[in-house]
């Protein structure tokens, strides 16, 4: 059965091979926007089955506005993709405040208001899905990225906790965590700081040649990812994270194996602290 999906950020990576993906095979898809020249294509071809909206991920009451909206109107929303985002490459020192504040109420604060607003519609249907679209550095951090990761390590802790008030109502939550792909996350939308000499040299400006294609292109094929990603809506229960890619899988099992390994030589130390009757 074909099924409704609202997605945020379908102009371009992730969100645009989905929304194309989800067409083609005759599902209904509510995208957001925040210009329309990468959809227009989309709008002609599929009139009656893809609705583009504008929205600003950093405007809370819009984002609230617009759920109400596609609820009111579509009736009810199988699949809830929060997907908008960017990258922010710089030293925490290299940052301005306005970037700062801009990353986080997009990746961050924009995700968790969208989801907030999609629970009570999805509570009362007594189903539906919810996929919040993070990355590998939701668990791994690397120098220069620091502001990326707080949003993505952020909203995986605010989705795990709410997957568990959700799951009564038969309402799934899934957290992607891909890992480099040939979308314009990397190659195109990624804002870069003013940096600064002192840095020269250093870890945090190690991204720079990640940046330049010269330097060979990401092996995650978006196609594929959003295949896997398509296909999860399917299983049951809902997987709660769903990591793609192998470098990213295999980078991330190495990081939580030292953390483990971190944690068990501090076994003596954490009891000492306990009460002792």
């Amino acid at each position: 059965m074909s099924k409704t999906w609202l997605i945020t950020g379908v102009s371009s990576g992730f969100g645009l091979e989905m929304t194309k993906q989800l067409l083609e095979k005759g599902d209904t898809v509510v995208g957001t926007v925040r210009n329309d020249r990468n959809v227009k294509e989309l709008m002609n071809n599929y009139p009656d089955t893809f609705f583009r909206k504008f929205l600003d991920m950093t405007d809370t009451k819009a984002v609230q506005a617009l759920v109400q909206k596609v609820f009111d109107k579509l009736g009810k929303i199988d699949v809830v993709v929060s997907n908008a985002g960017y990258g922010l490459f710089g030293a925490a020192e290299e940052l301005t405040d306005d970037e700062v504040d801009k990353i986080l109420n997009t990746d961050l604060v924009g995700s968790i208001y969208l989801i907030r607003a999609v629970l009570p519609y999805l509570r009362k249907q007594g189903f539906g899905r919810i996929i919040q679209i993070s990355s590998y550095g939701g668990q791994v951090a690397f120098a220069g990225n620091s502001m990326y990761h707080a949003a993505k390590w952020g909203i995986e802790g605010f989705v795990e906790s709410v997957a568990q008030e959700m799951a009564p109502f038969n309402v799934g939550m899934t957290i992607v965590e891909p890992g480099g792909a040939r979308t314009e996350f990397r190659y195109g939308s990624a804002q870069v700081a003013n940096l600064m000499t002192e840095y020269n040299g250093n870890p945090a400006h190690a991204f720079l040649s990640m940046l330049d294609k010269n330097n060979g292109l990401a092996v995650g094929d978006p196609t594929k990812m959003v295949r896997r990603m398509i296909e999860s809506v399917e299983v049951t229960p809902a997987p709660l994270r769903l990591m793609l890619g192998s470098q990213a899988l295999n980078d991330t099992i190495k990081v939580l194996e030292k953390r483990i390994a971190a944690f068990e030589a501090q076994r003596e130390l954490a009891a000492s602290t306990d009460i002792v009757e």
